[in-house]
């Protein structure tokens, strides 16, 4: 026990790479100004509406807005001003990604953590947590139920920072979660893209997870605000180093990883910040690599086991809020994936869909082996948070074709190279969506043919006929070889894409 003690103690005290932190920074300050923060929001509170809708035009030309521009945006309280943006907002989702929804699953593999946040069930001092990492056998089955009974073919895995799953057992279950293929009624079932949720990664580490084929790699920062999140991880852990955190997507650019999700726990501090510190971050990106984010999340702080802060947040914010920030998040970054989880309710997700949102799970659990095993979900001691919309993906996906929307299983993109640079071209003149509009059609056909009821086939279909005339009508020289593959599709053939 001793021996652990001292080898997890060292392997925490090398973790940091101070010289991946600098090499990054112009000076002693990182791109994070709070006071400046703080005074753009209070200098633009008095903008016209003719201003605001200048800063509208910019956002339709996919343009990323300006720190003084957004803050306008988040100062704006007039409600004919307000449902402007957001049908402003709607309108960009539908330029940028056109009428499709992409959805994913997330799977926990362990929830050992030598951290301390104040606001996660995972932190080491909660005792009353089942601790527990799953062998490659475990990561099997878990993968066999998502990619064979539920039909995912995207995952976000989700690693605490713990010795025991550092870089080598990371590598590993990606493997053996890419190696896993299941019959289903018509084909096979398998995850094609996973993407990867972790604690920030030295450039060595972040090349080895680039070797592996991953998708995404996701670090939140939590919250922008210096002094906060100070408070809420304790001196000491690894995570309490503000800017190890901070640059982690700098080194992912570096490693070779060009598609990276930035986010923000909403609820630690106050909302217009944070929406700020995720902008300043996008446009560090940009202006550093060329590269904005390839997905921005916004999850809400929920109630967690052993976190008195969770229970009663200072700055919890209002539904109302929640929708203002989607809103302003897809102006400000009109480019971005957004991101929002099975953290918020039903009917919350299907409110902020129409104001840019993109991604979202479905069928999720977040227990360690939740998928295989069979328990109530919302048994807090084996999860990080309690979530708001636990409904299969089956029911999911019926409703968003019962919406108008077609969901997307697409993978092709990486596959074909179409990702930092190129899709960031290809998402600002609005040509990704065309590839994406054939690639959901396809994926979609084969979703409903291997896993979809009889009633969710019936409400996808119409929205699959919708999508094809649209295709023969606005790109009738993808039109002949898009129903050539639809019905290779409806023989049985697989994973096929443009």
């Amino acid at each position: 026990m001793c021996a652990e003690i001292a080898d997890t103690k060292s392997w925490i005290a090398n973790r940091i790479k101070r010289d991946q932190i600098s090499k990054y920074m112009e000076g002693d300050n990182d791109f994070i100004n709070d006071e400046e923060i703080i005074g753009k929001l209070e200098n633009n509170k008095r903008v016209d509406s003719k201003e605001i809708r200048d800063i509208l035009d910019k956002s339709m030309a996919v343009e990323t807005l300006s720190p003084d521009e957004t803050a306008a945006l988040l100062n704006v309280t007039d409600k004919n001003m307000l449902d402007e943006m957001a049908s402003t907002a709607s309108k960009i989702k539908k330029k940028v990604y056109d009428n499709r929804i992409v959805t994913f699953a997330p799977l926990y593999l362990a929830n050992l953590c030598v951290n301390s946040c104040l606001y996660c069930g995972f932190r080491k001092e909660n005792k009353d947590e089942k601790r527990r990492v799953l062998a490659l056998d475990e990561v099997k089955k878990e993968t066999e139920v998502l990619a064979g009974k539920i039909g995912h073919k995207r995952l976000i895995v989700v690693y605490g920072e713990h010795p025991v799953t550092d870089i080598d057992y990371m590598t590993s279950s990606i493997k053996q979660i890419y190696d896993v293929k299941v019959k289903t009624k018509n084909g096979y079932g398998s995850i094609r893209r996973a993407n990867v949720n972790a604690a920030p990664l030295s450039i060595e580490d972040l090349k080895k997870l680039k070797e592996v084929g991953i998708g995404t790699f996701q670090v939140f920062q939590e919250t922008y605000h210096h002094k906060t999140y100070q408070e809420v991880h304790p001196a000491g852990t690894i995570k309490s180093d503000y800017r190890w955190r901070l640059y982690c997507m700098h080194r992912s650019m570096e490693a070779g990883i060009d598609d990276v999700g930035i986010g923000a726990l909403f609820g630690l501090y106050d909302w217009k910040f944070e929406v700020m510190g995720l902008l300043y971050h996008a446009r560090e990106l940009e202006e550093k690599f060329g590269i904005g984010p390839h997905t921005i999340s916004f999850p809400r702080l929920e109630p967690a086991s052993n976190s008195p802060i969770t229970q009663d947040p200072k700055y919890k914010v209002r539904d109302d809020d929640f929708k203002k920030l989607v809103t302003v998040i897809r102006l400000a970054v009109p480019y971005t994936g957004m991101i929002i989880t099975a953290r918020e309710s039903a009917q919350m997700r299907r409110e902020t869909f129409s104001l840019g949102c993109t991604q979202t799970d479905a069928s999720t659990r977040i227990g360690i082996g939740a998928y295989s095993d069979r328990y109530t979900e919302q048994e807090k001691e084996r999860q990080q948070f309690l979530l708001g919309d636990t409904r299969s993906l089956d029911d999911v996906i019926r409703e968003f074709a019962e919406m108008g929307y077609i969901t997307s299983f697409c993978t092709a993109g990486y596959r074909c190279g179409r990702t930092g640079k190129c899709i960031m071209n290809l998402l600002k003149t609005g040509k990704e969506g065309q590839f994406c509009k054939l690639n959901a059609i396809l994926t979609f056909r084969e979703w409903l043919d291997d896993f979809g009821s009889k009633e969710t086939k019936i409400a996808g279909e119409k929205i699959i006929n919708k999508e094809i005339k649209e295709v023969k009508k606005l790109m009738p020289e993808f039109y002949t070889k898009l129903m050539e593959d639809y019905k290779r599709v409806e023989n049985g053939e697989r994973d096929i894409y443009f």
